[in-house]
């Protein structure tokens, strides 16, 4: 990430060299979400005792991630949900569902009839500039 060529070719591909400190992913929030969620898991162990163990583990923790852990960014669905194209369709039950429990129980919704969360339309590490300039 230091030579010259690199450099340029970085610059001619509009990618922002990342200035953080070797061996610190401090500059994606993405990732960071992911490694404070795998950290904080209750199975993950101190160490592993070799790569295999280390894989066994991740086999077990991407599926739980992806098919059964809800994200806020999404809505609380969940990764699968949003790429199998499964995301309106829950959305939708899931509203039904909360219009039926406001219909039945009003008072206890404080705050008005509830809404579901809308997906976001677009997620960036780094955002474009044209659609910042299209955003302002």
């Amino acid at each position: 990430m230091t030579s010259k060529p690199v450099a340029f070719m970085l610059a001619d591909l509009g990618v922002t060299k990342s200035h953080s400190r070797p061996h610190v992913s401090d500059d994606n929030p993405h990732i960071e979400s992911l490694f404070k969620t795998v950290k904080y898991q209750p199975e993950f162990p101190a160490t592993f005792a070799n790569l295999a163990e280390a894989r066994a583990f991740c086999r077990v923790f991407f599926k739980w991630y992806n098919t059964q852990h809800r994200h806020s960014s999404f809505a609380l669905l969940t990764p699968a949900d949003v790429h199998h194209g499964q995301a309106e369709g829950r959305l939708k039950r899931r509203q039904l569902i909360l219009d039926t429990a406001y219909a039945a129980h009003p008072a206890r919704f404080v705050n008005g009839k509830p809404r579901v969360g809308r997906l976001p339309a677009a997620s960036f590490i780094n955002r474009p500039s044209e659609i910042i300039d299209d955003a302002a």
